[in-house]
């Protein structure tokens, strides 16, 4: 399970040097804990695809680990936590925009219960940065008088992401963003993809693990990247740039639908057989509600992964612009779109790096827009005419 996060080597060293303690009654930190105590809160920080969620995964199965070493990443107990299926981790994901006070709260009561088999009681709260101000207000509380045997384990993309109360109990784990090298291995070890392909999905991702594994074996992603790429050529006037923005937009929908789809058949599929559907598809009296209820938070779901969808190509479009401008200012860096490099050398041929500079100006813009709720359509139709304009 410690394979799973790649270069990462400081990072396992430091969860190790952790478990190794707390197994063995002595001090693993001083955010939440005492000499001879566990420290209770951990915060796990990186940027978006660097194993965030997978190394707090990792760390709570070999916190509940049965075998010496801890960790073996085989025993019952770990498979249990690497398959989501433990009794004593709850692993959070929330599921809209942003996730509330009543959710916190209702968490907080159940973090505060005694494990009932496991060495302790474990919350793996995945984008926490998502909580609301009322939200964390309560997480904090939980944070600063947590219950003996109860360990937080938070994941964000920067300690400022959270309010700097909660961020100041907690010990830190600090990811780095994978070398493309790294990530490209593990692509034809773990996934069979050949070395030259492997390479290609890597450097696109820039240190986006999952991402790299669906460019990687996924021809719909590969195409949807390209109609992004495809951009910048197209915005010969008003006109085309409007209707790249509409190509953008739904390229971003397009990947959201197909996200959502196979998650939500899978969930609705088991809430039903766990209810007690019937061999002819009838639902027993009183089960409306549950499955109302997981309706919802799948359209909330849908919304939040269309606007990541958004931000990834965004984000593609982005690394398009900076490697333009690494020829314009001659850095010498490797080209992330590497496969496009006489379309780029053209670019940056015939515009100034000022100009490039501007554009990237905007596509953060655009994104700070999303982020604040402005309608995709609009904001991204003011970006590609301010891209048009540079």
């Amino acid at each position: 399970m410690w394979d799973d996060l790649v270069g990462q080597d400081p990072v396992v060293a430091q969860l190790r040097s952790a478990v190794e303690a707390s197994a063995a009654g002595r001090a693993a930190g001083d955010a939440g804990g005492g000499p001879g105590k566990m420290a209770h809160a951990w915060l796990f920080t990186g940027p978006p695809g660097a194993g965030r969620s997978a190394a707090a995964r990792a760390f709570a199965a070999a916190l509940q680990c049965s075998e010496t070493p801890r960790g073996c990443g085989h025993c019952a107990s770990c498979h249990q936590v690497l398959q989501g299926t433990h009794a004593d981790v709850e692993v959070v994901r929330p599921s809209g925009l942003s996730y509330g006070v009543r959710e916190t709260r209702e968490l907080v009561l159940r973090a505060s219960s005694s494990p009932s088999g496991g060495r302790w009681q474990i919350v793996l709260f995945e984008d926490a940065d998502r909580a609301t101000e009322a939200a964390a207000n309560a997480l904090l509380k939980a944070i600063e008088e947590p219950p003996p045997r109860t360990v937080w384990l938070l994941c964000a993309p920067s300690p400022e992401d959270l309010v700097m109360t909660i961020r100041s109990r907690c010990r830190l784990v600090t990811l780095r963003t994978p070398p493309v090298a790294a990530v490209a291995d593990m692509l034809v070890r773990r996934d069979g993809i050949d070395p030259e392909t492997a390479e290609a999905a890597a450097r696109a991702a820039q240190g986006h693990i999952e991402r790299a594994r669906r460019l990687a074996t996924d021809e719909q992603a590969r195409r949807r990247r390209e109609q992004v790429l495809a951009v910048p050529r197209r915005l010969t006037s008003v006109a085309p740039a409007v209707a790249a923005a509409e190509a953008l937009v739904k390229a971003a929908e397009e990947e959201a639908k197909a996200t959502t789809e196979r998650l939500n058949e899978s969930e609705t599929a088991a809430l039903r057989q766990a209810l007690g559907e019937s061999a002819k598809g009838r639902m027993p009296r009183g089960t409306a509600g549950a499955l109302k209820e997981l309706e919802d938070r799948q359209k909330s779901r849908a919304t939040r992964v269309k606007r990541d969808a958004l931000d990834r190509a965004l984000l593609d479009l982005a690394y398009y612009y900076r490697d333009v401008l690494v020829l314009q200012l001659g850095a010498g860096g490797e080209l992330v779109n590497a496969d496009i490099a006489a379309e780029l050398r053209t670019a940056a041929a015939e515009g100034r790096p000022e100009d490039t500079i501007r554009r990237l100006d905007a596509i953060m813009e655009c994104r700070r827009r999303l982020d604040a709720n402005v309608n995709p359509q609009l904001a991204v139709e003011a970006l590609t005419l301010a891209l048009r304009t540079g």
